[in-house]
């Protein structure tokens, strides 16, 4: 019994040791970046091109995460339309901004699964070919591209999220492996969920590690949740774990808009939405990012920011335009 107690204590002292670390320790030169995704944008109401100058010409991001979507590029079977991608990229190295780049099957945004719909009904077999041909075609494409920075082979491959079908080691190393050999001269990420992973499976799959950082989360079984009590030292611990360097992990998917209760953002109420995300919790969820001692987040919800400002709340756009993007 008394070893069990004195086990307690230890295990309480090191908890509390981690959030009193935590709190004073935070990475002075955390650089944010923002995603993008048209089709979202597209969904909002609003032309793309304008909301992806606004986040490099009015918020001045240098950092931004694009997404070579499989469906968008390749519709029809064999024949490739990169004429979008092309005219972002085109855009970011203008004003010398620097892309990551994600591609694969299960790639940012609902419903994460992104495949052409003449892949749709196949057995994974029956399209891996023309996956792993788009994924060649689209990184001989950008290679050389002075925008392209990193890629990003599939979104948090092995979490059960959205309506992909499982993604196995041997899948994921297969996508690598193409990347790879189509570029060595780029580093490659693989990606995790921060609170829902140990990580053991994907912090070291390549180049680079991004975990994505949700502090308040709903699903219809509990409603809304807040991960408060989970310290930033979590994700130092994580990465000491699976030895990967704190400096080679980025926070990829940062969020900065609401987790929507089953239902759409034109459904929602704004006194809703702001239950997970508002200017105050966005505040909240950058001071906790910057104590986790990564060098860089990618904000999640430019898209959100800009449908706000058009409905004259220009609070979080505001503060956007205060946060350190170099």
């Amino acid at each position: 019994m008394k070893k069990i107690l004195i086990s307690i204590i230890i295990i309480a002292a090191l908890t509390l040791g981690a959030y009193i670390y935590s709190f004073f320790s935070k990475s002075k030169d955390m650089i944010y970046g923002v995603s993008f995704n048209p089709e979202y944008a597209s969904y909002l109401g609003f032309e793309p091109k304008l909301i992806l100058k606004t986040m490099l010409d009015e918020w001045r991001f240098k950092y931004i995460r694009l997404t070579a979507q499989w469906d968008r590029i390749e519709k029809i079977e064999g024949e490739y339309d990169f004429s979008e991608l092309d005219w972002q990229m085109d855009e970011a190295a203008l004003r010398g901004a620097k892309v990551l780049v994600a591609l694969g099957r299960k790639t940012p945004r609902w419903p994460e699964c992104h495949l052409p719909e003449w892949a749709k009904d196949r057995p994974y077999e029956n399209y891996k070919r023309q996956l792993l041909n788009y994924m060649s075609v689209a990184v001989n494409r950008y290679k050389n591209h002075p925008a392209l920075e990193v890629w990003q082979v599939e979104n948090e491959p092995f979490l059960a999220f959205g309506l992909c079908r499982p993604i196995s080691k041997v899948d994921l190393q297969d996508e690598i492996n193409t990347v790879r050999r189509a570029d060595n001269s780029h580093p490659i990420m693989v990606t995790d969920s921060g609170e829902l992973s140990f990580w053991t499976k994907t912090a070291r799959a390549g180049d680079l590690f991004g975990t994505t950082m949700y502090r308040v989360v709903w699903n219809p079984l509990i409603g809304y949740f807040k991960y408060f009590w989970l310290s930033p030292f979590v994700y130092k611990a994580k990465l000491w774990l699976n030895g990967r360097a704190l400096e080679q992990s980025y926070i990829v998917e940062l969020q900065g808009e609401p987790w929507m209760p089953d239902k759409s953002v034109y459904d929602t109420p704004l006194q809703i939405q702001a239950r997970s995300m508002s200017l105050k919790q966005l505040e909240k969820n950058l001071r906790y990012a910057e104590r986790t001692g990564m060098p860089r987040a990618y904000l999640w919800g430019g898209e959100w920011w800009y449908w706000l400002a058009s409905k004259g709340h220009r609070e979080i756009v505001d503060y956007i335009l205060t946060v350190r993007k170099e």
